[in-house]
């Protein structure tokens, strides 16, 4: 009988050490997927950290060249407005000198007109 005691206790120890293996590499097969999932996950991480940094960077830049746009274009609105200041009185002027132009030009068709009829006046006291 105690034969029969050391096989059942040895085929019970195998048994035992069989489902402890299995046991064991279950659960370093489940740790080892567990280890895979935390790595893709540190990437995605990772590269969105990564992204996130360059959108940043991204928007730092255009901010920088928004701000410049409209810096430059309150330089050309000022330089516009000075150009219609200046137009506006080039206009002015022009006509200021046209009217001026106007009064000379009637001035001397008046002084035309005298000057016709003092020498037709002339003649007629000449004969």
């Amino acid at each position: 009988m105690d034969e029969v005691l050391k096989h059942r206790i040895l085929v019970s120890l195998a048994i035992l050490s069989t489902l402890l293996l299995f046991g064991n590499l279950s659960s370093c097969n489940s740790a080892r997927r567990h280890k895979l999932l935390r790595d893709k996950e540190m990437a995605a991480r990772l590269l969105m950290e990564e992204q996130s940094t360059k959108f940043v960077q991204e928007r730092s830049l255009l901010e920088e060249r928004a701000k410049a746009k409209e810096n430059e274009v309150a330089e050309l609105k000022t330089a516009l407005e000075a150009s219609q200041k200046a137009l506006t009185q080039s206009q002015l002027i022009n006509q200021s000198l046209k009217d001026e132009l106007q009064k000379v030009t009637k001035l001397k068709e008046s002084q035309e007109e005298q000057l016709k009829q003092a020498l037709s006046d002339g003649k007629k006291f000449k004969k």
